[in-house]
């Protein structure tokens, strides 16, 4: 009988001795610098991101110009290096410029639900008893609806545009956050240097922000960075059904609603849009990933 071959993984070698002794940080940032795939995924959304911000000066056309005789040009026909979409309207610049508003839509209400739900997250699990089952049922409240449908639910309440669709990806993403604050404070709040400060007569205050914070912030902020990509995709779904951003402002899922039409068409103009959430998406997810295994202290 063959005998089934097994592949032998090679473990990662230990960090100098001279890293250890740099402290923690130091030991995250060389773990950071020897994973390719965080390295290669950072490149990426650094490019796509100074795109984004530096888009009046790259774009090569107006992203909102219009001519009905150039619709659905291919790729690389002149004067078009991507193509054009339904209107007419240079591709390349549209998604240049609706990375503003990707971006924005889909970090924004990210660092809104850390600030929101790490502060409900850490009170809830430092006080405990009355205030912990107080916040956390409401947070349960909210975290037993899927995210999409409770996205949709609140943005078609508000109505369109860029600052509802915000408000309730915010609102989608607080209980989220505020679940993993609320576990990792808990844990921390029982570790002895904290019943130490208790013991000594610190004031709560002084040991939330001395002990508590500099411990769950960590592990909060990298749960967070993974939210991201969700947001995007999120935030381009709202676009996509009508409930995001209004026309004719170039955004992802915007264009990807109003490009569906032509898939038959031209397919590979009317793919780009989807493409780029796809990759922005997974660059930061992949790089949420390379975070966590290097801020990993057991590892």
């Amino acid at each position: 009988m063959a005998e089934v071959g097994v592949i032998a993984v090679k473990p990662e070698a230990p960090a100098p001795a001279a890293i250890l002794s740099q402290g923690y940080w130091a030991l995250v940032r060389y773990r950071l610098l020897r994973d390719r795939t965080t390295l290669v995924c950072g490149a990426i959304l650094l490019v796509i991101i100074l795109a984004a911000i530096f888009a009046p000066y790259l774009a090569p056309a107006d992203p909102y110009k219009t001519s009905m005789l150039r619709r659905l040009q291919p790729v690389f026909k002149a004067p078009y290096l991507i193509g054009s979409d339904e209107l007419g309207r240079d591709m390349l610049s549209r998604l240049i410029y609706g990375g503003r508003l990707s971006l924005v839509m889909g970090i924004t209400p990210v660092l809104n639900a850390l600030i929101i739900g790490g502060a409900l997250g850490i009170v809830a699990g430092y006080l405990g008893g009355a205030v912990n089952m107080a916040i956390m049922r409401l947070v349960d409240v909210l975290y037993a609806f899927p995210s999409i449908l409770l996205a949709i639910a609140i943005a078609g309440a508000l109505g369109t545009g860029l600052t509802n669709s915000i408000v309730a990806l915010t609102i989608v993403f607080v209980p989220q956050v505020a679940r993993v604050a609320e576990t990792v404070t808990t844990q921390v709040r029982g570790l002895d240097y904290v019943d130490a400060a208790r013991a000594s007569g610190a004031s709560t205050w002084a040991i939330l922000r001395v002990h508590v914070l500099g411990n769950v912030l960590g592990p909060i902020f990298v749960y967070a960075t993974g939210l991201i990509s969700v947001s995007i995709i999120l935030a381009s779904g709202l676009s996509f059904i009508g409930l995001g951003v209004k026309p004719p402002e170039p955004e992802w899922g915007l264009m990807l609603n109003t490009l569906r039409q032509s898939i038959f068409v031209n397919p590979t103009v009317a793919a780009l849009p989807g493409a780029m959430i796809f990759m922005t998406s997974m660059a930061f997810n992949l790089m949420s990933d390379g975070l966590r295994a290097a801020m990993d202290v057991k590892a």
